[in-house]
């Protein structure tokens, strides 16, 4: 697991709107949290869990909300699950089949994010835990995300209207009157060693009778590593359109000193500035192979100061211009050694 955890922003954007929509202030508050001031186009982009749900405690208490968390919740669906977690589940023959899908590809959604499952009885719970955060406050807000996102998964088998007749917290938190009104035939526990949800036993050969029929390469790949260097690949290209952070930026995201992400780098092969180049450049390289975003959208997305800023980069690394690249992406002829992606200053 990381030793920082990470969200994809897909499970900020809704805290955000909600803010927004009231009236709030709400990039000046992202930017209070170091979070990226915009979120748009950045579902699948990934930022610091904590910040996140310290922005998402501020606008609750700032602007008088109540249950932001299950708001926002609640307006996540299965479709807001990342591309990799959904195909899986769709192949998923059973509900046994797809949660053990989601159990190994959960770091997807949340790095650090652990879900396992505990028969009880004649049911069965489905677990989750964000890995180091145990004592944190406030973490009711990661845990109805967690206990929904479970849920989402559930109803893909047993009907979209299912209930869980148990809903458990990591926190000490109880839901409100109101929001427990919605759920009538479901019990709240808190205070729990881990959040869950509990299904009966025999849901779990539930058929998927949507499932795709082709099969799903095997990988035994995990998703993420767990170094310094994995993490700031997944968090910086949420900050490139704001110019990418500044060392000492990344450190305090790492909850580092400058020295000494410097001195982890360095074991990688890295400076921080050679790092944050093959960010740009991957960025770049991602969103002219599989998008049609103009190519000065593209430049400015990643962080570069202007289109001839990001030409010239982009030449340097890849030898041709990104339009070039695109052509070829285009015709299934574009090919990127990875190596050539180090800047000049890291072959020294």
């Amino acid at each position: 697991m990381t030793a920082i955890p990470l969200t994809r922003c897909q499970f900020l954007i809704p805290f955000a709107e909600i803010h927004s929509e009231i009236g709030g202030p709400t990039a000046t508050l992202l930017a209070k949290f170091k979070l990226p001031t915009s979120l748009q186009e950045k579902a699948d982009h990934y930022v610091p869990l904590l910040p996140a749900v310290r922005f998402a405690t501020a606008a609750q208490q700032t602007q008088g909300l109540s249950e932001i968390a299950f708001r926002a919740a609640q307006r996540l669906s299965f479709d807001h699950l990342s591309d990799a977690m959904r195909v899986r589940i769709r192949h998923s023959p059973t509900l046994l089949a797809a949660l053990e899908q989601m159990c190994k590809w959960a770091p997807v959604e949340d790095t650090s994010l652990q879900l396992w499952l505990e028969p009880c009885d004649a049911s069965v719970k489905i677990c989750s835990r964000i890995a180091g955060t145990q004592g944190i406050s406030d973490l009711e807000i990661s845990q109805w995300l967690q206990n929904v996102f479970v849920l989402h998964i559930v109803r893909q088998f047993a009907g979209a209207n299912w209930m869980p007749k148990v809903i458990a917290f990591e926190a000490n938190y109880k839901p409100s009157i109101e929001v427990q009104s919605l759920w009538p035939h479901t019990r709240f526990m808190s205070g729990q060693k881990a959040s869950w949800i509990e299904v009966p036993l025999q849901f779990l050969s539930l058929p998927n009778g949507d499932a795709a029929r082709s099969k799903l390469p095997e990988t035994e790949r995990q998703p993420f590593g767990d170094d310094i260097v994995s993490v700031l690949r997944l968090a910086l290209p949420s900050y490139l359109d704001e110019g990418g952070p500044t060392i000492a930026q990344a450190a305090e995201m790492a909850a580092l000193s400058v020295r000494s992400l410097q001195r982890k780098l360095a074991l990688a092969g890295l400076t921080y500035s050679g790092l944050l180049e093959q960010v740009r450049f991957n960025n770049a390289v991602k969103l002219l192979s599989s998008t049609e975003t103009k190519i000065i959208d593209v430049a400015f997305s990643s962080g570069y100061a202007d289109p001839a800023h990001f030409a010239r980069a982009f030449r340097r690394i890849s030898g041709c211009t990104p339009r070039e690249f695109r052509e070829r992406a285009r015709s299934g002829q574009a090919e990127i050694d990875h190596n050539s992606t180090r800047s000049n200053d890291d072959r020294l």
